[in-house]
């Protein structure tokens, strides 16, 4: 019988278990094609089949290697992070992506404890920039980069 010595690999092998099955099931019907002349589901499947790997030889590490046993779930990191999420979504196409990106990036800050506004707003000024020049300019994407454009 396997004992498993790190709960937080196993856990992790059976999430990556899970979605590369999942992936496996839902592409079962795309057309899978050849490396040279690849159809919609060449790549998912290759995907699925890595990611069920991975969780693979998580699952093997789990029972081998000791490792700290599952943390208690902590409600403040989750809350914030979902939160900026939400609040992204909703600013997106009323304020545009700097804005939404510098409010996205000031709530998830809130997630640690102690929490230094100046050092969070330089990351969102940061993000912003570059998320403007990247899809805005560089790729054309369809983003509205400031409010009332």
């Amino acid at each position: 019988m396997f004992r498993v010595k790190s709960a937080q690999d196993f856990g992790a092998a059976v999430v990556f278990m899970l979605i590369g099955l999942a992936g496996i099931y839902f592409g079962k019907d795309l057309t899978f094609g050849t490396a040279s002349r690849m159809g919609p589901g060449y790549f998912p499947t290759i995907i699925s089949f890595l990611i069920l790997g991975l969780g693979v030889v998580i699952g093997l590490r789990s029972i081998a290697i000791e490792g700290p046993p599952i943390e208690k779930l902590q409600f403040r990191p989750l809350f914030f992070v979902i939160a900026s999420i939400l609040v992204f979504g909703i600013l997106i196409d009323r304020v545009g992506l700097a804005i939404a990106a510098v409010t996205l990036t000031l709530v998830a800050g809130y997630a640690r404890r102690g929490v230094n506004l100046k050092e969070t707003f330089a990351l969102g000024a940061g993000l912003a920039i570059f998320t403007i020049v990247v899809f805005v300019y560089a790729l054309g994407q369809p983003l509205p980069a400031w409010w009332g454009r």
